[in-house]
């Protein structure tokens, strides 16, 4: 009788073909000699990364370099606020000087409730913010957000 897991790997070999299989099978026999195994807990890597790992901590040293949650999210919300291209140009119409929503909108040609949209998203982010004047509300980037668009700016023009 043959076992569930040789009758998954019989139908594996007969969906992949006997030319390719012969190259995997010999791939798979080929010795490593040209790499140094080292086994660090529960993982098998090669020695230069478990020597690297090893000299800062292990994998609890790697885990404890890791920072809090809370700045992974913000970083999150962050980065998917800037995947958007109209999102960009807001920011960089920003980067200029502070805007009420009818100049962005002029700018960027785009609906009320479009541009609506993608200034909540970047509220909700933290890096722009709104202020009241009059009828108008004025929008500026956060301090945080302008050193993080000056940062990449200069980080993409030097590339």
């Amino acid at each position: 009788m043959i076992s569930p897991l040789a009758s998954s790997i019989l139908r594996v070999k007969l969906f992949i073909g006997k030319d390719i299989l012969y190259l995997f099978e010999m791939s798979n026999q080929q010795p490593r000699s040209r790499m140094v195994l080292k086994d660090v807990g529960d993982l098998s890597i090669p020695k230069e990364i478990a020597d690297s790992i090893c000299s800062c901590g292990g994998v609890e040293g790697l885990i404890e370099s890791l920072p809090p949650d809370d700045s992974i999210e913000r970083m999150q919300r962050w980065y998917q606020a800037c995947a958007d291209p109209v999102r960009l140009k807001i920011l960089s119409l920003l980067m200029v000087r502070p805007l009420c929503v009818c100049v962005i909108k002029a700018v960027l040609q785009m609906a009320d409730s479009k541009l609506s949209y993608h200034l909540n998203i970047l509220k909700k982010a933290g890096m722009i913010k709104g202020e009241q004047q009059g009828y108008y509300i004025i929008y500026n980037l956060t301090d945080q957000a302008r050193m993080f668009l000056e940062r990449e700016r200069e980080r993409f023009s030097s590339s």
